[in-house]
């Protein structure tokens, strides 16, 4: 279903970094164990995370202990505000790249697209880690960008029309 919220956006990306090369039920089963250790997702206080941090998360069980992505998730919480500043929100940042004309027929199995392939490849020049096209386009499936629901899955039309009534923040001016 589509996202607008920043935190919500932030948390699902940092969770497609972690889950990358896992299956996702490991990442559920952590999901509250990442919320507690990344205080909500508030890419804020990650922002300010510093070598401690890094050591702490590491012993926590209750994540996934992975250095590179760990400071990835620090990293990229550290240049967050900057997309905030120059577009308005996260969110309109992010939904800037969703390509109305990209949409899923249902039938063929996708693990990346034009758009996610424009998104990573900006998120990257920006300095942002972890974030390849495989990555960006599930994250695109997780906020509503891309529906990739199968043509007879029962769930695919209720996304399609969340989708229709959703409008996307649009960058400020």
């Amino acid at each position: 279903m589509p996202i607008a919220e920043d935190r919500e956006l932030f948390e699902k990306l940092t969770l497609e970094t972690f889950q990358s090369g896992l299956s996702w039920r490991t990442i559920l089963e952590k999901r509250e164990g990442f919320r507690r250790a990344f205080h909500g997702f508030d890419w804020l206080r990650i922002a300010q995370f510093g070598a401690g941090d890094v050591e702490r998360l590491l012993a926590d069980a209750g994540i996934v202990r992975h250095r590179g992505k760990i400071e990835a998730a620090i990293n990229n919480a550290a240049l967050l505000e900057a997309l905030r500043t120059e577009f308005g929100s996260f969110a309109a940042y992010l939904w800037s790249f969703e390509d109305p004309q990209d949409r899923s027929d249902g039938l063929t199995p996708r693990s990346e697209s034009a758009a996610a392939k424009a998104l990573s490849a900006d998120l990257r020049r920006r300095g942002w880690k972890f974030v390849g096209p495989r990555t960006v386009y599930a994250f695109m499936q997780a906020c509503g960008m891309v529906n990739d629901h199968a043509a007879d899955c029962d769930f695919r039309a209720p996304a399609e029309q969340a989708r229709r009534d959703f409008h996307p923040p649009q960058p400020s001016a």
